[in-house]
């Protein structure tokens, strides 16, 4: 009998289920819909203090169920002025 994997976990604040137990970053790239272009960098939440995880492409991540991982823009535009007029 095959157990089917299913681990709850979320990308971008939305709800995936990851059929592995261990993905590459590239692999959680095209989980997420749409998929996460080259232009964003991928980064898994690590609760309280201390910094968030990058994840290459050709990193494996073990993963356990409630995990989070977000994107970022790859390059942040400091000319950018965010200010409402």
């Amino acid at each position: 009998m095959t157990q089917d994997t299913h681990i709850p976990i979320q990308i971008d604040h939305k709800p995936y289920k990851a059929s592995k137990t261990s993905m590459t970053g590239a692999e959680l790239r095209v989980l997420a819909d749409p998929a996460i272009g080259s232009e964003r960098d991928l980064f898994q939440e690590v609760p309280g203090p201390g910094d968030d995880i990058k994840i290459a492409n050709e990193a494996v991540v073990e993963l356990k169920p409630g995990m989070h991982f977000y994107s970022a823009p790859a390059t942040i535009d400091p000319g950018t002025n965010c200010e409402t007029a």
